[in-house]
């Protein structure tokens, strides 16, 4: 699992832990925030037809990193996964368009509106008449209701993992008639919109015992286009069938099923016809588009085509080609007997299996070579995920804590120059984010990072200057067991590849940099020298305007240093120090495969703190030990993760940015504030966003309080994530969807001779 992404409401509103990777916009400061907020950054690719393009019949395979624990999305352990099932199955009041803005889901609701705020706040839903569970039962107010109890945090015998929202009603009636339900808050909330979706029925949320483990691995009724058939742990599948009592438009296909496959194997599971969609990595996603004959950038579904067609209802699992992988060299037991048989000499039986490994390497090509043409039935949708990349700053302790060096680690950096490095080679828009609440095309995207400032050298080693950090120090001796300036940090649990411990430090001697090494072992370099060298041309460029470039932005108080600080002299050439320590920052990255870009990041990050005079000592430890035992527990200075986008930032982004207070044990409570840097001033304009009903207000008061949390520097947003999915040739209305919400009923396979729009996704 990549550690450089999370599923939306899977981790902004449950406990489940984060784990470790279009359309050019234009300058976002020469923008408005209502023109920034206009649309996303890159729009969805997912080779669009109209429903009577579209066959019926066949079925989906979409791959999954593993079969959901849960299918009941409020529990702790919900995933990916589990959202997938609930979006396919269950009611969801509202769902996120292309722009990632809720809009009504016509198919449950007739309307749904505030009716009155004083003295409370009340919502009336009024409900679509064919709005029926598959048991027969309509979908009502029992069922609002049921649900409410379940997640309002009143009753601990329910093992929910987020009540946001549900905590704030007061009560739920059945309203004029059965179509109606009014539900009644205690205290005014702004994203009601954000709840009962999904909504389970009232069997599933009725009690805490129907709740805590009836919904786990089946879910007897449903009301959504497909209806769950078969949850098969040991087989690795989740397996969707057409709801008989689905009232909307008839879905396209027959069935659905959720195959979980590990994303290092997913390039062989297409090309052995076992999987017709899968999001996956950059190096596959090359291979696919090496396979259908292009190179550079990787072209969007547009450039590569899908004029091409599947049989609906096709085999599952079976494949034209010879998939057993057997090799043509002849095995060792049979050039045994064979030299027995011919008297031959241990001479004569080296020749022998020398020829047979010449044959059996010709034999892995020719596999290699049947698994590359096979890829060439798919194609690479790709745009931008609702997700963002940041670099984390942990404010808990060492220099960190102080807010002077936080502030001149962001001002270091180049973030345009970060973000290329993820999305120039793949041909997507090069432009930092610059919101922690919201995306470009969202209501509350506004670029705020004028607060803090841009990149200037000369005024990040003034604020270090100002912090009493100083080039040339006395740097006392230190024991081999005691650390630098930087977290207290346990020992990382680092790779065992040989010849590298899995920790180097930049700016302590001349080796090179771990992108530089991961490029020299890759003969496919999309960055090259040139980009390299530009980058650090840029970057001495800025040095040399002295701080001109922000003089006149008028960002927060303190986020410079005092006027007339002067950077110290030489201060780029050595490291600094302060009490006898060097300012050393451990960097801590996932180490496994499909975090290679998280790693070239992060070789550019400490460069551009190298040259202020800030070394970093880089711990590549394990994936599974590196969002539990590093980010949540604190162990870190610096370390790059990812968080979703959500249409509903003032719930769901508090937990992340409020500040943490001590619990009643005398440990922090941070919720998921994995920085621990927070202030009151950003909890009270959350807390005013989600209490005003002036879709306006609230829109600026999350805007405000962006801009505190880019002053206070606890984490930079670097970049969107890049979303690539492999799609089947032929397969309309799936691939990367962005911020839009699955129409599951209108996917499927085209009819002979049908083609798509074509797809948006050209950069430019």
């Amino acid at each position: 699992m990549s550690h450089d992404g999370v599923g939306l409401r899977a981790v902004m509103r449950s406990a489940a832990f984060l784990t470790a990777g279009v359309l050019a916009v234009p300058a976002l400061s020469a923008c408005s925030a209502d023109d920034e907020a206009d649309r996303p950054a890159a729009a969805q690719d997912i080779a669009p037809a109209s429903r009577d393009q579209v066959a019926d019949g066949g079925t989906l395979r979409w791959a999954v990193d593993a079969v959901p624990e849960t299918l009941n999305a409020f529990q702790a352990d919900a995933d990916a996964a589990t959202s997938r099932v609930a979006g396919a199955v269950l009611p969801s009041m509202y769902r996120l368009d292309a722009n990632g803005r809720p809009q009504i889901n016509p198919d449950y609701l007739e309307s749904a509106k505030v009716v009155g705020t004083e003295p409370k706040q009340v919502v009336l839903y009024k409900l679509d008449q064919q709005a029926v569970w598959s048991d027969g039962r309509e979908i009502g107010a029992a069922d609002f209701a049921a649900q409410w109890r379940a997640l309002s945090g009143k009753d601990s015998a329910y093992w929910t993992a987020r009540n946001a929202g549900y905590d704030r009603i007061e009560k739920i009636e059945r309203g004029k008639n059965n179509l109606e339900v009014r539900v009644t808050f205690a205290r005014p909330y702004a994203d009601w919109k954000s709840l009962f979706s999904p909504l389970y029925p009232k069997s599933v949320m009725g009690t805490a015992d129907s709740f805590n483990d009836g919904a786990r691995r089946k879910l007897k009724v449903s009301a959504g286009p497909f209806a769950v058939k078969k949850v098969d742990v040991k087989g690795g599948e989740v397996q969707l069938t057409r709801n008989p009592r689905w009232w909307g438009s008839p879905t396209k296909l027959s069935e659905i099923d959720l195959v979980a496959v590990a994303r290092d194997k997913r390039a062989a599971a297409l090309a052995s016809d076992e999987l017709d969609m899968a999001e996956i990595d950059p190096v596959d996603a090359e291979r696919i588009t090496a396979a259908r004959g292009r190179s550079g950038p990787l072209k969007g579904a547009s450039a590569t085509g899908t004029t091409g067609t599947h049989t609906p209802g096709a085999e599952r699992g079976t494949s034209e080609k010879d998939g057993s992988g057997e090799k043509t060299g002849k095995s060792k037991d049979e050039k045994d007997e064979k030299a027995r048989d011919d008297g031959k000499s241990k001479s004569d039986e080296s020749a022998d299996g020398d020829e047979a490994d010449t044959s059996g390497a010709k034999g892995s090509k020719a596999k290699a070579a049947d698994q590359q043409a096979a890829l060439s039935a798919f194609v690479v949708r790709k745009s931008l995920e609702p997700a963002y990349t940041q670099l984390a700053l942990n404010g808990s302790e060492g220099p960190l804590a102080d807010e002077r060096v936080r502030r001149a680690v962001a001002r270091a950096l180049d973030r345009k120059e970060l973000a290329k490095v993820v999305l120039k080679p793949l041909g997507l828009p090069v432009e930092p984010v610059g919101s922690h609440l919201a995306l470009v095309g969202q209501a509350a995207y506004s670029d705020n990072s004028g607060a803090l400032g841009g990149q200037d050298a000369a005024e990040a080693r003034a604020l270090l200057a100002d912090a009493g950090w100083v080039p040339g120090g006395p740097v006392t001796e230190q024991k081999k067991t005691e650390k630098a300036a930087g977290s207290k940090g346990r020992k990382a649990d680092t790779d065992d590849s040989p010849g590298d411990d899995g920790t180097y430090i930049v700016g302590e001697d001349n080796k090179p940099s771990e992108a530089e090494r991961e490029l020299r072992k890759d003969p496919k370099d999309h960055t090259g020298a040139h980009e390299r060298t530009s980058a650090q041309s840029g970057i001495q460029a800025d040095e040399q305007q002295a701080g001109k470039q922000y003089a006149k932005q008028g960002g927060a108080p303190g986020a410079y240093a005092p006027k007339g600080t002067a950077a110290p002299a030489g201060a780029a050439s050595g490291a600094l120090a302060k009490d006898g320590k060097p300012l050393t920052l451990r960097f801590v990255l996932p180490s496994g495969q499909g975090s290679e870009s998280l790693r070239a990041v992060a070789d550019k990050i400490a460069q551009m703190l190298q040259r202020i005079g800030i070394r970093t000592d880089i711990s590549k430890v394990s994936d599974a030990s590196y969002f539990k035992d590093h980010i949540a527990s604190g162990q870190y200075d610096l370390a790059l993760y990812s968080w979703p986008a959500s249409a509903y930032p003032a719930t769901d982004a508090r937990p992340i940015y409020s500040k943490p207070v001590p619990a009643a044990d005398g440990s922090l409570s941070v919720e998921q504030n994995y920085t621990r840097v927070g202030t009151d001033q950003v909890d009270q304009l959350f807390d005013q966003a989600l209490s005003t009903l002036n879709e306006d207000e609230e829109r600026s008061l999350v805007r405000k309080a962006d801009s505190r949390i880019w002053a206070a520097a606890g984490s930079i947003p670097l970049y969107q994530r890049p979303q690539l999915t492999a799609v089947r040739t032929g397969l309309a209305n799936a691939g990367a969807f962005g911020f839009q919400t699955p129409v599951y009923e209108d996917m499927g396979f085209l009819k002979k001779g049908a083609h798509p729009v074509a797809s948006p996704s050209k950069t430019g």
